[in-house]
Order: C-alpha cells, then structure tokens, then sequence
C-alpha cells in the first residue's frame, strides 16, 4: 500500500516509500507465520511485539477521547488554543499538547453543615459548617445542597484553583450573609423559599465577580433547627406561638361574626328610632293642624262649637261603655235605654 510523496494514495513514489512497502509487507509475512506457527527466527516476532507496542503508543500519544459530558480543552505549551467537541481527536505529544477534559453537561452538587454517608448512619453532621448566627442573635442549624454546573470550561479551568472547594466556601459564606440578616422565626417557618432564592443570587454574583465560570442551579435548605441542644424550649415556644395564632384565629373569626350581628342591630334601631320619630312628627304636625282649624270655627262660632266639642268629647268617653242618661232638669223624667255609640237620644224622643 505504498504512499505518494506528495500525500496521496498511487504508485511511482519515491525509493523511501517502496523501502516502506517492503516493510511493512515482510511484517505482514512474519506475523502470518507466527499465527500459522511456522518456524521462523526468534527476533522476528520480537520485532512485530515492538512494532505493536510502537503503533499503540503513538495512537495513545497523538489521540485523546473526548466523552459525551466533556469538552476537551488543548494545551499548546500552557496555553489554551482549541476546544474540542465530543469524539476521537488528534494532539501533539506531550509536553507540546496536554488535555484537560472537565464534565461541563454534568450537574454537581456540594452539601454543606453535613456529609452524605452510605453506612448505618446515613448522614454525617458537620456543626462547624452549619451552626450559624442570625440577626437576632440566635444560634440555627443549618444544612444544605448547592446544585451547579460548568458554564464556561476554559473559566473554570484557568480563572480559580480548586474551583469546587471555592464553590463550597462561596456557598457557606453566602448562606451566613443571608442567615445573620434575618431573624431566627422566619427562617424556622415560612422564609425557606426567600433564603434559598437569596442564597443563589449572592453565590452567582460572588462566583461571576470571580470569573469562575460555573452557573448555580438551585439552592436547597434540607434542615432548619435550633441547635440540638435547646431545640426542646424551641418546640415550646413554637407551640406557644401557634397556640397564639390559632387564638387570635379564632377571636378574629368571632369578633367577624358579631360585628356586623351588632351594626345590623344598631342599624334596625336607628331606623325604628327615625321612623317613630316621622311618626311622631307627622302626628303632631297633624294634631296642631287640626287644632288650627277649630280655633278658627271657634273664633266664627264660640258657643256652637263648644258645645259641638263638648258633644264630641262626651261621645268619646262614654261611646264604648253602657250608660244610662237622665234628664235632671224635667219634671218627669224616664229612664232611657243604653243607646248605641252612634246614636244619641234625648227625652221624649
């Protein structure tokens, strides 16, 4: 198979490439031997081992392998000057070329205040990690993941020594900023979600400052207690607290309950209150109009309506009673039977 000294495959090379024809056919020869056990002389499969240690060294030396999660970042003298996908790659030999191969699809995950164990124990507690100071002055225990990746290789690779550990220690520092700016009660109820988000936040802008070229996922706080040692008063307060809450729950349920009970109440009263105050008006406006009347047939006629008043007023005193009228002032008088209430009889009638 011999090459042409211009590259290409074709024959008419040069006394070079037939001398490497030749050996590479009396190789092929050789090694057909060995396999068929022929007898040659010792030194020729000795030769044909050197020959394929020879080849699988240069293969290893001149290539490198490039995983579906890396990304191969070449080193020409120290320097980065390529970056290679995915694959089979040609390099030069070291220490010309060197390789760095970092996991850039792989998500990463650092625990912090504990270490994950797969013995009886499970969980392994790192006090000097999670024991942290809020802003009030109160002791928490803290433990929690970071969940991140590599966003730029050659960043992360060149910009930071150790960038997990630097990663790790952004992490802690972070969660302590955050915690000694808060209270111990939000953080042990309802402020998970904020601390985490807040947490993210600084680590990104912390580790972006830094040119560390990694990207944070997410935040998870896995455990939020006092420390072990007071966490029983802790539980105490916490069901004092709550007993509080569900109180002030229920007295806020009843004082809405009867609050509005009490303005409709107020509210019909203040209406029956105006209502018999027009009533009352209305009846005395009628009342003095009717005496206005009167008075001016009385002024027209005095003795008539006197005596019409009079009449009126006798009848009705005495329309809804049994009675008995006697003349006094005649001679002979008789007892009249009870008239009726719309019916008045004199003597003699």
């Amino acid at each position: 198979m011999p090459w042409s000294s211009n590259g290409g495959r074709g024959g008419g090379g040069s006394p070079r490439d037939h001398d490497l024809e030749d050996l590479v056919k009396r190789s092929q020869d050789k090694l057909r031997q060995a396999m068929s056990g022929g007898s040659g002389p010792p030194g020729s499969f000795i030769f044909l081992v050197a020959v394929a240690i020879a080849v699988i060294v240069a293969f290893f030396a001149f290539t490198f392998r490039v995983d579906p999660d890396e990304l191969g970042i070449v080193m020409r003298f120290g320097t980065p000057v390529r970056r290679e996908p995915p694959g089979l790659h040609f390099r030069l030999p070291y220490p010309i070329e060197e390789v760095r191969l970092p996991k850039v699809t792989r998500q990463n995950i650092i625990e912090v205040g504990m270490r994950s164990s797969a013995g009886p124990r499970g969980v392994l507690p790192a006090p000097e990690e999670s024991l942290m100071l809020t802003g009030d002055e109160n002791i928490v225990d803290i433990n929690f993941v970071v969940f991140w990746r590599i966003n730029d290789a050659a960043k992360y690779l060149f910009n930071i020594q150790k960038p997990e550990v630097t990663v790790k220690e952004v992490a802690e520092s972070a969660m302590r900023d955050i915690v000694g700016r808060s209270n111990i009660q939000p953080l042990l109820t309802g402020a998970r979600q904020m601390t985490e988000q807040a947490v993210q936040a600084l680590m990104q802008n912390v580790l972006d400052f830094y040119g560390a070229g990694v990207t944070i996922d997410q935040v998870q706080l896995l455990k939020v207690d006092p420390p072990k040692q007071v966490i029983d008063a802790f539980r105490d307060v916490q069901a004092a607290r709550a007993d509080m809450e569900r109180l002030q729950n229920e007295a806020g349920i009843y004082a809405n309950r009867v609050i509005p009970e009490a303005r409709g109440e107020a509210e019909r009263i203040l209406q029956g209150a105006r209502a018999y105050k027009e009533q009352t008006v209305a009846e005395a406006t009628g009342q003095a109009a009717r005496f206005i009347k009167i008075y001016e047939e009385y002024r027209k006629a005095p003795e008539v309506t006197r005596k019409r008043i009079y009449l009126e007023t006798m009848e009705r005193v005495l329309g809804g009673a049994d009675k008995i009228i006697l003349d006094t002032k005649a001679r002979n008088f008789t007892v009249m039977p009870p008239a009726p209430a719309n019916q008045s009889r004199t003597p003699g009638d």
